[in-house]
């Protein structure tokens, strides 16, 4: 009798056990209210109403669990199931061609940006992921990049000594030295402080990042040189979901597939609209470069594709100059 008492226990464990959600930890280290941090709550709502609850997706900004540094090997050790890393974060992984997104001026505009991301470039640099544990899902967009600091900087020359606040990349950290500024590998998390304290004297970042991460508050300067390109790849780690039921991981790529129409539709007007309230607020003086002198800043920093091609490929750069050219917006 206590043997088939023990065994209707197991059973109804089982069942119990059966119905729990899957639960997809999805960690980011900016706030909610940015393209990212909207196209990840989107995500979220798609994947659960789709699976009828089968999918729990549990959504982590503004690094509530883990730092830049800290999140990609989260991921691979399972504490977490997606991430939406900035692209430069997989150079430090191993797979440096990804830096190839830092390149300034290596993306004319969105067009260009969608041929290399929806096409076979982008796919490819996504299945070089897949040897370190991650698969690849998505392209999500933030926006082009501006330049701020404590002080004004119209051209290239401004730049010379600031201390300035990069990701970690070996792209970024020449670009800035090419303008010899001095670069600082800094968690995102920790920018507003170091701009506060002085720590940097500026950085560089898409005006929704500014925005919402108050850095406006900290920096008197801020120049639209658009020369460089913040995106992100959302991943999951390879076991977790290659384990899925085959149907639940197919629901899930329709949700994914929506959410990143919907973050790459949102991301160039919600960048316009940060960068009005940045000049709205007073705090930051916005300059807007003559066509000299963005032909100043492109004159400046183009050599340092050629600079770092031994790192990230030559190949590579070549195929994101095809892609430039065929849509009409030749790099060179």
């Amino acid at each position: 009798m206590q043997s088939v008492a023990l065994g209707v226990t197991l059973a109804l464990g089982g069942l119990a056990h059966a119905a729990d959600p899957i639960v997809i930890k999805f960690s980011h280290v900016v706030a909610q209210d940015t393209p990212k941090g909207k196209a990840a709550e989107y995500f979220k709502k798609l994947a659960e109403e789709r699976t009828h609850g089968t999918v729990k997706v549990e959504v982590y900004p503004n690094s509530q669990l883990y730092k830049d540094k800290e999140e990609i090997e989260a991921l691979q050790l399972g504490a977490v199931q997606m991430l939406a890393p900035s692209l430069a974060k997989f150079g430090p992984l191993g797979v440096k061609e990804f830096e190839v997104f830092d390149l300034p001026y290596i993306l004319p505009n969105r067009e260009v940006l969608r041929r290399v991301t929806e096409g076979p470039v982008g796919k490819g640099l996504l299945a070089k992921l897949e040897s370190k544990g991650i698969t690849g899902l998505a392209y999500w967009d933030n926006g082009f990049k501006i330049m701020s600091a404590n002080r004004p900087i119209h051209r290239p020359e401004d730049m010379k000594g600031l201390k300035m606040r990069i990701q970690s990349s070996k792209v970024l950290d020449k670009q800035m030295r090419q303008l010899k500024a001095i670069p600082q590998v800094m968690a995102f998390s920790e920018v507003y402080q170091a701009l506060q304290t002085g720590v940097v004297d500026g950085t560089e970042n898409p005006p929704s990042n500014m925005y919402t991460q108050k850095m406006h508050e900290v920096q008197s300067d801020a120049t639209v040189t658009r020369h460089g390109y913040l995106g992100y790849a959302v991943i999951v780690n390879k076991a977790f979901w290659d384990g899925l039921p085959a149907d639940i991981r197919s629901t899930l790529e329709g949700a994914m597939k929506d959410a990143t129409q919907y973050a790459n539709d949102i991301a160039e007007e919600e960048n316009k609209q940060a960068l009005e309230a940045i000049k709205a607020s007073g705090k930051t003086h916005v300059y807007e470069p003559t066509a000299e002198e963005l032909k100043a800043w492109r004159a400046a920093l183009l050599p340092v594709h050629e600079e770092v091609a031994g790192r990230v490929g030559k190949d590579l750069i070549e195929a994101f100059y095809k892609e430039a050219a065929a849509a009409g917006s030749p790099i060179k």
